[in-house]
C-alpha cells in the first residue's frame, strides 16, 4: 500500500467482523445523521482502516443503503479525493456512488460525465468503475463516455479502470465490448485490451 497513512495491519476479513460488531445496533434516522457517522469516522481516521471502516459504514443496512442519493455524492467525493487510492475509491465507485446513479440516472449520469474530465485521476476512475455492477442495467453510452475522458492518460490506474469495465460488460455483452474494442484499438492502451478482451479469446 502506498499510503502516507499508517496501517495497524488488520486485513479485510477482520474488518467486516469488527463492522458488523461496532455498526450491528447502530441507528442511522435520517441523511444527516448518516452524514455525520461517516464523515466523522473518516475525517477522524489516523489508521487507514478507519477509512475502511467508513466505507463498510456507508453500506449500513439501517441507513447506508437508504441514503444513497444525489445530495450523498458530495460525501463520497471527499471520501475518493482524500484516500486517492483504489482500496477506498473502488469500494466507493461499485457499491455507494454506483448504487445511487442507478437510482437517479439522468442527475447520475450528469455528474458522472463531469467526473470524467475531472482532473483528478480518482474521480474519472469513479466514473469508469461505477457501473461495474450493473449488468444488463450498464448504460453503454455513458460508459463510453467516461471511458473517452482517459483516452489520454498514460496512467496504470486510468488505463486498467477503462479494461476492468469493459472486461465486467464483457461478461454480459461480449460482442458489445469486441466491437468497442476493435472501433477504438488505436485509442486505447495494450493495457486495456488486454483487460478488456481476456475472457474474449476464440
Amino acid at each position: 500500500m502506498k499510503s502516507a497513512m499508517p496501517f495497524h495491519g488488520v486485513g479485510a476479513p477482520a474488518l467486516r467482523l469488527i463492522a458488523r460488531e461496532l455498526f450491528g445496533a447502530i441507528e442511522l434516522p435520517t441523511e444527516r445523521a448518516y452524514a455525520d457517522a461517516v464523515l466523522g469516522l473518516f475525517r477522524g481516521a489516523t489508521h487507514r482502516e478507519e477509512w475502511t471502516l467508513a466505507v463498510l459504514l456507508t453500506k449500513h443496512r439501517r441507513g447506508g443503503l437508504r441514503f444513497r442519493t444525489m445530495s450523498t455524492l458530495p460525501i463520497y467525493e471527499e471520501m475518493i479525493v482524500t484516500a486517492a487510492w483504489w482500496d477506498i475509491v473502488d469500494d466507493l465507485a461499485s457499491h455507494a456512488v454506483g448504487s445511487l446513479v442507478l437510482a437517479s440516472r439522468a442527475e447520475g449520469s450528469t455528474a458522472m460525465k463531469k467526473w470524467s474530465r475531472d482532473a483528478h485521476l480518482w474521480k474519472r476512475r469513479t466514473s469508469i468503475l461505477h457501473q461495474l455492477r450493473y449488468r444488463t442495467e450498464t448504460d453503454t453510452k455513458l460508459l463510453e463516455a467516461c471511458i473517452e475522458g482517459s483516452w489520454s492518460d498514460r496512467d496504470f490506474f486510468a488505463r486498467k479502470a477503462i479494461g476492468w469495465a469493459l472486461r465486467q460488460y464483457a461478461r454480459t455483452d461480449p460482442a458489445w465490448v469486441r466491437r468497442f474494442v476493435e472501433a477504438h484499438a488505436e485509442r486505447l492502451s495494450p493495457l486495456s485490451i488486454r483487460e478488456a478482451t481476456r475472457h474474449l479469446q476464440g
